[in-house]
C-alpha cells in the first residue's frame, strides 16, 4: 500500500513492540515518537557501555511509563545496526592477540582437566565410603549426582543408608534458615528427618546436637531408630545409655533429652549446642522453653552453622504458639525474619510425601477414621483447627493497650505469685473509675529471689505510685517450712507492703478471668493490659487447658503471671471514692502489726 504513512510497521504478532501502538490502518502499527526517541537514546547508551541493559531498561520504563524488560531491550539492541569499524593492528598488537587467544584456550583445557580430576576424586571417595571402613558413610546428594550412572545405580540398589524423599523432606534437610518447622500431616517422614539432620556436622569435633521430646518414653522410639542409622552412617559411633548420648569418631556428640515442663529447660543451662531439634514441638505448652534453648546455640568452630529445627502435627497444647511463630502471616516454604531477628521457614508436610506409607493406603484409612478435628489435623495438616488454648477469647488487639498517664485518684492493687526456682511474678493493676475496667500497668517477672530481695524490688518499682499499693500474696509464701527466719510473706510485710492471703480457688479464678475477658456492651473488656507486660500477655495467649481437668489450666505450663492475675481478680478489687483515695496518699511507709492485714 502506497498510502501507508512513514514509520508505520506491519503487525506480525499479537505482541505490540515497544514504541508502537495499534493504528486505524488494519494490520499496521503506529509509531510513538516520544517512546522511540527515548528508546534510541538508551540503545546508544548501552552500545557506548554507559549503562547496563538492566539499568537502561529501568530508566526507559521510568521515563515512558511503559514497561520494558532488560531481555526485551537486549533483543532490540541486537537488531540495531551498528557502524562497522575497521581497525588496523600493528604487528605487536596482532602478536598479543594471538598469545591471548592461546592463553584462553590453555585455561579452558586446564578447566576441563580439573573437572575430570574432580569427578575421579569424587568417585573414589564415594566408592571408598561404600566399600571400606571409614569414619563416615554419608554420601551427599551433590556427590551422588557427580558419579557415573553405573556407580550411582549400584549405590542406590544396595549401599544407600538413607535417601530423602523428594519434596518437603529434602527441603527440610537442605534448609539454610536458622529456625525451621517441618510440620503438618502425620506420616510425612518428619521424625526420621529430625534424626538425620544433626548428622550434617557429625564429622566435626566441635559439633554438639540436642534432640528433644516432651517425655522420655516418647523419646525411646527415636533412640531405637538412631541405633539403626548412626552406626551405619558413622562406623565407630557409640551410644552411652545412661547419658542418652551418641559419641562419634570425630568427637561430635548427639544428645537426647526431654522437656516435660518449662522448668526442665534449666537442666541445659550452661550448655552449648550447635544444633537443637524438638520432635513434635506442639507438645510443648509454651514458647518460653524454645526461646530459652535458642540462647544455648553457639559453637567454637566457624565452619559450623547453628540451627534450630522442629517438627509438629497441628493440635496439641502448644499448637497456638507454634502456629503463630511459624505458620501465620507467612508464605509457606519461603524464608522470613521473625521478631527475634532469626531467619525462619515453615515447610508443610503431607502424607503423600512419604511413598512408603502412602502407597498401600492402610495408614491413610486409619487417619480417615479419626474424629473430624483430628482427621483435619493429622491427615490434611490443617492448622486452623488447632486446639488447646485455655483463653481463646484473649485478643491482643483488644486486650493489650498502649500505656498512658494514670490518674492519681484511681484505685491500685497488686497480686503476687512467689517462686524461687521458678519465676516470682508481681502484677500491678488499676481500676478505671469510668467503667470499672481493671488495667494491668506493670509486671515483675524474675526467678531466684528471696523474700527480702522481692520486697526490695517491689518497693523500688512502687516509688512513683502515689499510694501504698495494697495487694494479695500466694498463700504458700506465708508457710513456715522449718526455717528460722521470717517467711516470704513476713519479709514483704516488714518492708511495709500491705498484703493479705490470696484466694487460690483455681476453678472460680479461671471463671472470673473469662468474665473479665468478655467484651461488654460499651465495646470494652473488663481487663486490659499495658504492652509493657510481655510475660502476662504471653501466658494468656499460650497457657493450655489441663488434660485431666478441662475446667482448669495445665499447671505444668508457665503460669506464674496467670496465677498473680487470678489472685488479683479473686481479691475483688474495688473503686473507692476519689476523696478516700486522696486521703490515702502516702506520707510514710505503712507498717502493720497484723501480717494477715489486707484491704
Amino acid at each position: 500500500m502506497s498510502n501507508i504513512p512513514e514509520g508505520y510497521i506491519k503487525k506480525k504478532s499479537v505482541t505490540i513492540p515497544f514504541g508502537y501502538k495499534l493504528s486505524s490502518i488494519e494490520g499496521y502499527l503506529k509509531p510513538i515518537e516520544s517512546e522511540l526517541k527515548i528508546l534510541n537514546k538508551y540503545i546508544q547508551s548501552v552500545l557506548n557501555q554507559e549503562y547496563s541493559l538492566r539499568k537502561a531498561a529501568e530508566l526507559i520504563t521510568e521515563e515512558t511509563g511503559r514497561k520494558i524488560s532488560h531481555v526485551g531491550l537486549s533483543q532490540i539492541v541486537q537488531k540495531t545496526p551498528q557502524p562497522k569499524v575497521k581497525y588496523k593492528y600493528s604487528p605487536e598488537q596482532r602478536r598479543k592477540q594471538k598469545l591471548n587467544k592461546q592463553k584462553k584456550e590453555l585455561a579452558k583445557a586446564k578447566k576441563k582437566i580439573a573437572y575430570k580430576e574432580f569427578k575421579i576424586k569424587n568417585e573414589e571417595e564415594v566408592i571408598k565410603k561404600a566399600t571400606e571402613k571409614t569414619t563416615s558413610k554419608i554420601v551427599t546428594e551433590e556427590q551422588l549426582e557427580q558419579v557415573s550412572p553405573s556407580i550411582k545405580e549400584v549405590l542406590q540398589e544396595s549401599n544407600v543408608i538413607f535417601h530423602a524423599n523428594e519434596g518437603p523432606q529434602t527441603d527440610f534437610l537442605a534448609a539454610d534458615e536458622k529456625d525451621v518447622l517441618y510440620g503438618g500431616a502425620a506420616g510425612g517422614g518428619k521424625s526420621y528427618a529430625m534424626l538425620v539432620d544433626p548428622l550434617r556436622y557429625a564429622h566435626k569435633k566441635a559439633h554438639r546436637a540436642l534432640i528433644l521430646r516432651r517425655s522420655m518414653p516418647e523419646l525411646r522410639e527415636m533412640i531405637d531408630k538412631s541405633r539403626e542409622l548412626y552406626p551405619q552412617a558413622f562406623p565407630g559411633a557409640k551410644f552411652r545409655e545412661v547419658e542418652k548420648l551418641w559419641n562419634f569418631p570425630s568427637g561430635a556428640k548427639i544428645e537426647f533429652g526431654f522437656l516435660e515442663r518449662d522448668a526442665d529447660v534449666y537442666r541445659y543451662q550452661g550448655q552449648a549446642y550447635s544444633w537443637i531439634g524438638f520432635d513434635e514441638i506442639t507438645h510443648l505448652p509454651t514458647e518460653f522453653s524454645w526461646n530459652y534453648l535458642a540462647s544455648r546455640l553457639r559453637t567454637t568452630d566457624p565452619e559450623i552453622k547453628t540451627y534450630l529445627r522442629c517438627t509438629a502435627n497441628p493440635g496439641g497444647v502448644g499448637s497456638h504458639w507454634v502456629k503463630k511463630r511459624y505458620v501465620d502471616s507467612h508464605e509457606y516454604n519461603k524464608s522470613f525474619i521473625g521478631n527475634d531477628g532469626l531467619t525462619r521457614k515453615f515447610i508443610p508436610a503431607k502424607l503423600a510425601d512419604n511413598p512408603y506409607l502412602a502407597e498401600d493406603g492402610v495408614y491413610e484409612q486409619m487417619l480417615k477414621s479419626l474424629p473430624p478435628t483430628q482427621r483435619q489435623q493429622l491427615l490434611e495438616g490443617n492448622w486452623d483447627v488447632a486446639e488447646g488454648a485455655a483463653f481463646t477469647e484473649f485478643d491482643p488487639n483488644i486486650h493489650v493497650i498502649t500505656p498512658f498517664a494514670l490518674p492519681v485518684h484511681w484505685e491500685r492493687v497488686k497480686g503476687i505469685d512467689y517462686g524461687y526456682a521458678s519465676e516470682s511474678c508481681c502484677l500491678w493493676g488499676i481500676m478505671d473509675i469510668n467503667d470499672n475496667t481493671l488495667i494491668i500497668y506493670r509486671e515483675l517477672y524474675q526467678k531466684g529471689l528471696t523474700g527480702v530481695e522481692l520486697a526490695s524490688i517491689i518497693t523500688d518499682m512502687e516509688t512513683e505510685d502515689p499510694f501504698s499499693v495494697s495487694g494479695v500474696l500466694d498463700t504458700a509464701a506465708w508457710a513456715n517450712t522449718g526455717t528460722t527466719g521470717p517467711t516470704v510473706g513476713e519479709s514483704l510485710v516488714r518492708a511495709g507492703h500491705k498484703l493479705r492471703r490470696a484466694d487460690k480457688n483455681r476453678i472460680q479464678g479461671k471463671i472470673q478471668l473469662h468474665e473479665y475477658l468478655k467484651i461488654r456492651e460499651n465495646g470494652r473488656p473488663k481487663l486490659q493490659i499495658f504492652n509493657t507486660c510481655p510475660n502476662l500477655i504471653r501466658e494468656l495467649q499460650s497457657i493450655p487447658l489441663s488434660k485431666t481437668n478441662p475446667e482448669d489450666v495445665d499447671t505444668h505450663a508457665s503460669d506464674h503471671a496467670y496465677d498473680a492475675l487470678r489472685y488479683m481478680i479473686m481479691s475483688r478489687p474495688r473503686m473507692d471514692s476519689p476523696l478516700e483515695r486522696i486521703r490515702g496518699l502516702k506520707r510514710e511507709m505503712y507498717k502493720p502489726l497484723d501480717t494477715t492485714f489486707g484491704y
